[in-house]
């Protein structure tokens, strides 16, 4: 459960932080991540992999579950970001 929302998390911060960096007015609303974010999702996948055994193929559809789940959401992403923006604020990063 915690690995699975510090998944969702990181690439909610990745979506975000890219989309800020491509001016999307959408992300505005957001936090910048700029390299928090990114940071975020780099250990989160690292952990995966080294904690968790996973492999980079898995760990790469894990994480493209996780985009689709907030392309077939709109609002799944905002729903995310406040206890996701505790968790990196608690993650030190």
């Amino acid at each position: 459960m915690e690995q699975q929302s510090a998944l969702r998390c990181g690439v909610a911060f990745a979506l975000i932080s890219n989309g800020q960096k491509a001016d999307d007015p959408e992300m505005r609303q957001y936090p910048q991540l700029g390299e928090r974010g990114r940071e975020f999702f780099v250990r989160t996948t690292a952990r995966l992999m080294d904690d968790g055994g996973f492999g980079r193929d898995t760990v790469a559809r894990l994480v493209l579950r996780e985009v689709k789940a907030f392309e077939d959401n709109e609002e799944l992403l905002g729903d995310v970001m406040p206890a996701c923006t505790l968790l990196l604020d608690a993650s030190g990063v």
